[in-house]
């Protein structure tokens, strides 16, 4: 099983402005020549994105800079988080090669392999034949679906392999702990993909909080907007629609969040955490009357938002088969028939009223922090704009708040004045690198380097902060269940 809806969790973008299905940024229109997705994009709905470049040649994107040595990877889940990693390779082959392959599918593997002329020896349809074998890469890139991380993470560490796994780093708190214990009791390197640690705008806030712009934090306030359609898409019909099939809402869609918060928090140590929410509307109760078990059947879709004829095949008649559409078009195959044909018989075509979903749609989670500084985190899955997160942070000598790309404003009470400061800007991330505003090309170049050069220092999400964060994570669901508010321990 792959990771399907790579950038789902982060998506940001309307349907069909997402990249990328084939691995190139790019995929085959027929009748059409092959259309960039930057193209597509809307700079108002960017979120925290910086400008997208629109000259693609690998000529012209951001240089890596020096790397002490060209670094080999095995990718394990083909899909689309497995491919836009990947994607390192084929713009920076002097950084990184892709050496191996490993998913259940076919097409997948098939996909990956020609883009990276991998030898036949090297391809597997499990992972597991791949980790019985003596490590033959220096890394391996973990982005198969949620409850099948644990597994190949601990398995490769074994081996002496070097670990980007994507996030969550796994579904359960004592399945996290077994992945550190494996990294560290084998020494090896872990990154996983909490990639808005390296994205511009939280380092500039991170920047001027630790300079002590805004004095003490007394409370961070943070939203996240999933996204109305995108909720539907993700978390009603998709992949995390179930948590027992894959995990909850807050682990699958905003550990992220609460990752941030930790990381602006500095030292501090939560101590105790409450949270509420619930799945809201997606339930068969609300199904309009007279409405049909599939979109392309149902006589009422022209007057529903969730429709997937305007999800999917609307977008894909207008030539885009990007994200989310590439996600419907499983196998391979991006053409109408092919998406209707998917409608019509997957989990994509269902009706948002008659699906097995069970995550909940809206939650907020209160914090406090060591000293008495508090933190309140809202998720909503009905928003107009998709992961155009808001932040604001209230110190003893300033406020600070950002939406967006930012730009990072700060109120200071003494000179009772705003300040404006811009976020280092990325003008020239090759478009399939620059998914969460670029924060994807800087968690690669990161990982690379710290591979290169044999340095942990140069990750910004290791091992134990992020188990810390995740941790916080289930304390929070774990409060929501037990309706209580849940204490910490050391």
């Amino acid at each position: 099983m792959t990771r399907q809806e790579g950038g789902v969790a982060d998506g940001w973008v309307l349907p069909g402005q997402h990249c990328c299905p084939n691995g190139r940024c790019c995929v085959r229109i027929p009748g059409k020549a092959l259309q960039s997705s930057a193209s597509h994009r809307e700079p108002a709905l960017q979120s925290l994105s910086a400008p997208v470049t629109r000259n693609l040649e690998p000529t012209k994107v951001e240089d890596p800079g020096r790397m002490p040595r060209q670094i080999t990877v095995l990718i394990i889940g083909a899909g689309s988080r497995g491919k836009n990693y990947s994607n390192y390779a084929l713009y920076f082959p002097e950084c990184m090669k892709v050496i191996g392959v490993a998913d259940p599918r076919a097409c997948a593997r098939k996909e990956l392999q020609e883009a990276h002329h991998v030898d036949e020896d090297n391809v597997f349809d499990d992972w597991k034949a791949a980790a019985e074998r003596e490590k033959f890469a220096d890394a391996v890139i973990i982005a198969t679906p949620d409850r099948l991380h644990k597994a190949p993470a601990v398995a490769f560490a074994q081996k002496g392999y070097h670990i980007l796994l994507e996030k969550p780093m796994a579904v359960t708190p004592e399945d996290c702990k077994e992945i550190v214990l494996a990294c560290k009791t084998y020494n090896c390197i872990l990154a996983v993909c909490h990639v808005l640690r390296y994205h511009p705008v939280s380092l500039k806030i991170k920047e001027l909080l630790d300079a002590g712009l805004i004095g003490d934090i007394c409370h961070i306030q943070h939203l996240e907007p999933v996204g109305f359609w995108h909720f539907a898409h993700s978390f009603v019909r998709g992949n995390w629609r179930n948590e027992a099939e894959s995990s909850f809402s807050l682990l699958a869609k905003s550990c992220h969040d609460i990752d941030l918060i930790n990381f602006w928090m500095g030292g501090k140590r939560c101590l105790k955490v409450s949270s509420f929410g619930s799945l809201s509307h997606f339930k068969k109760e609300h199904k309009p009357q007279g409405a049909a078990s599939r979109c392309l059947d149902c006589p009422v879709e022209q007057n529903c938002p969730y429709s997937a004829q305007k999800v999917y095949l609307k977008v894909a008649e207008q030539g885009s088969f990007h994200w989310p559409v590439s996600v419907v078009c499983s196998d391979g195959k991006y053409d109408i028939e092919a998406l209707t044909d998917a409608l019509r018989h997957g989990p994509y075509g269902r009706c948002v009223y008659e699906c097995d979903n069970d995550v909940v749609s809206n939650q907020v989670v209160n914090m406090e922090f060591e000293g008495g500084t508090t933190a309140a985190f809202t998720m909503i899955a009905f928003t107009e704009r998709l992961g155009v997160r808001k932040t604001t942070i209230y110190g003893t000598k300033g406020q600070l708040s950002c939406r967006g790309s930012g730009p990072v404003k700060v109120f200071d009470f003494l000179q009772r004045k705003k300040l404006t400061f811009q976020p280092e800007r990325t003008h020239s991330i090759v478009g399939c690198l620059n998914a969460h505003g670029g924060a994807d090309y800087f968690l690669m170049k990161s990982f690379v380097s710290a591979v290169a050069d044999n340095n942990p220092s140069l990750i910004c999400t290791g091992a134990e902060e992020t188990l810390n964060s995740h941790l916080l994570v289930f304390e929070a669901e774990r409060s929501r269940k037990e309706n209580r508010v849940v204490f910490l321990e050391k």
